[in-house]
């Protein structure tokens, strides 16, 4: 099975963004090479099961099934009802994040289909360049230019945010470089400025799942048990098993995103614990900024200084 895929950092919030694109009969707005578009059988354009019927710019007819739309997580998915490619069994994704460190927009588009014997890679760079990545830098051009607002009421989070601590960063370094340092689990001591005397217990692998790292963040003695580790995903996560604040069952980890049009590294830190809300109102917000961004913030530059 082939997989299309591009992403790009969009400077505008994730709600202005997802006002833009959720429409699903809106692709001629915003995609140059759609002339036209209907929802077939007068349905709405956020009916899960509609069909739109448009044409492209050199006359061919597509028509695409929408399978999900998600306003908690700003995705979509649809198919080809009548492809606009010969290929096979294809099923498109459309997912905006928020970039908290700067209230902007990740943006990816993927798709997963089979190519016919012969056409190996042939609509992987088509679909991914020319209508994936054209259309993201499209929609770039055109919020910079008519700077559209944040929708009036538009919430970031409907009805709960999907961690305590969920916040995210641009990374101005390449997806691997930035997942190679991060995924030795007892090498954050070499980068983070208030990790010290970094350790994995019993000489275990840093890359050994159930592993248990041994640290000092500032004068705090903590250990903490990797989880998850995830080459395909570049994501791990882990529990603290020991710690002078008052967690109960804290859980957190990152994970990684390649950011195409610049070769750059969208990431994400997650944390879920147990506390008081009197104490979350310290932690969270602690977390948060001299954690999981200034863990970003010194991995990139970990960068920096070696240019």
């Amino acid at each position: 099975m082939a997989r299309a895929y591009a992403s790009t950092i969009i400077k505008a919030p994730v709600e202005t963004v997802w006002s833009l694109i959720r429409d699903f009969n809106g692709l001629p707005r915003w995609a140059p090479g759609i002339v036209d578009s209907r929802i077939e059988g007068g349905l709405d354009a956020d009916v899960v099961g509609c069909v739109r019927s448009f044409h492209t710019r050199n006359g061919s007819h597509v028509r695409e099934r929408l399978l999900s739309l998600d306003d908690a997580r700003h995705s979509f998915t649809y198919n080809f009802e009548k492809p606009a490619f010969p290929v096979k069994n294809y099923r498109a994704t459309v997912r905006l994040m928020p970039v908290t460190h700067t209230d902007i927009t990740f943006a990816e588009w993927e798709a997963t289909f089979d190519e016919v014997p012969g056409d190996e890679g042939k609509y992987v760079k088509i679909i991914s360049t020319d209508v994936f990545a054209k259309n993201w830098k499209n929609l770039s051009i055109l919020i910079r230019r008519d700077k559209p607002k944040r929708p009036a009421g538009a919430m970031r989070w409907k009805a709960w945010a999907p961690n305590k601590v969920w916040t995210s960063r641009a990374i101005a370094a390449p997806v691997e470089e930035v997942w190679a340092l991060m995924r030795d689990f007892a090498g954050m001591g070499a980068w983070h400025g208030e990790i010290t005397r970094m350790r994995m217990l019993k000489k275990a692998r840093s890359d050994k799942v159930s592993g248990i790292r041994d640290f000092y963040f500032g004068d705090e003695h903590l250990n903490e048990e990797l989880l998850h580790l995830c080459d395909l995903t570049r994501s791990f996560s882990y529990r603290i098993t020991k710690c002078e604040t008052p967690w109960i069952n804290y859980v957190s980890g990152p994970r990684l995103w390649p950011v195409t049009s610049d070769n750059t590294t969208f990431g994400v830190w997650t944390g879920d614990w147990v506390a008081s809300p009197h104490e979350d109102l310290t932690l969270m917000p602690r977390t948060e900024e001299n954690v999981y961004q200034r863990a970003f913030a010194e991995l990139e530059q970990n960068f920096f200084a070696k240019k």
